[in-house]
């Protein structure tokens, strides 16, 4: 006996003697079945999972129910509909007629899209292009993509070109969430003057009202030893002589890059590592008369 029950598929075998047995669900045929006795209890269950049997592309893209998930990152928030390739639902190709049609259709879809779509879709692929050069992370981009989404509502786009306000959207969402990227990595990466790039961000933070914090020197400090290849007793020590300073209330006003290019130049020399000044000024992007000062201030204070 089949027997339908509601969502909660909350069920039980009405036998004294199937009590202590649980209920067994099969999920490929859909049912959930007494394990005293066998008896039906729930027929035709609807399947919520995701079907995970295929080994290929071309395969999960047959079986798959839903497509990628939405993201700020697409200018369409990835839910607009894409005129496929020329194939039926088959798999079979259509004639020659028919591909005709479909490529005048897929020609006009593009052309009928509005103004803003297409200033989003290139802003968003040199988004992409800036994340791949600086290897950020998803969630970055996706904050990235907010901050240029608001930053277009507030017409922040005359007088400035795509590519500062979409370097200075990734330099904003890097402040946010405290990833080590200065102003030189963004303009090198997105191809922008620093000069033009420095004034846009000024301009979204007081537009927008963002209120982004200073960057964690020890941050820094990780990202230029690893680098650099150095020492993992280095590392370390160049953390304390940061964690003196900080005491010593010297590293106010000061750079956070020189900073922490200082601290690993000095625990180099402490732990008989030889790396010049150059490579230090080279891989953090300050000048080597900056490290120079700053290590010449940090031994005085510290005595080292």
């Amino acid at each position: 006996m089949v027997e339908n029950y509601s969502s909660d598929y909350d069920v039980k075998c009405e036998l004294d003697t199937c009590k202590t047995y649980p209920a067994i669900t099969d999920s490929e045929r859909g049912e959930i079945v007494c394990g005293g006795c066998g008896l039906v209890l729930v027929d035709s269950m609807s399947n919520t999972s995701h079907e995970n049997s295929s080994y290929s592309s071309e395969n999960f893209t047959k079986l798959a129910r839903t497509g990628p998930g939405i993201s700020l990152t697409m200018h369409d928030g990835g839910l607009s509909t894409v005129i496929g390739t020329n194939r039926d639902s088959t798999g079979k190709a259509l004639s020659g007629k028919t591909k005709y049609e479909f490529n005048r259709l897929r020609t006009w879809d593009q052309r009928s899209k509005s103004r803003n779509a297409v200033t989003f879709s290139k802003a968003f692929t040199l988004m992409n292009g800036i994340k791949a050069k600086l290897g950020l992370s998803n969630q970055i981009v996706e904050n990235a993509a907010y901050i240029y989404r608001k930053a277009v509502d507030a017409k922040l786009t005359r007088g400035r070109t795509t590519v500062s306000l979409v370097s200075a959207s990734v330099y904003a969402a890097c402040r946010e969430n405290s990833i080590p990227r200065t102003l030189d990595d963004i303009a090198k990466a997105g191809n922008v003057e620093r000069r033009i790039l420095s004034r846009d961000i000024r301009t979204i933070i007081k537009k927008l009202g963002l209120n982004l914090n200073q960057y964690d020197t020890t941050s820094f400090i990780s990202k230029i030893s690893n680098n650099l290849n150095l020492k993992e007793k280095t590392k370390r020590d160049a953390f304390d002589i940061l964690k003196r300073c900080e005491k010593e209330q010297i590293t106010a006003g000061k750079h956070p890059v020189g900073q922490a290019a200082a601290s690993l130049y000095i625990s180099c020399i402490i732990n008989g590592e030889k790396v010049s000044q150059k490579k230090f000024a080279i891989e953090s992007g300050v000048s080597d008369v900056t490290i120079r000062n700053r290590t010449a201030l940090i031994t005085k204070i510290l005595k080292l």
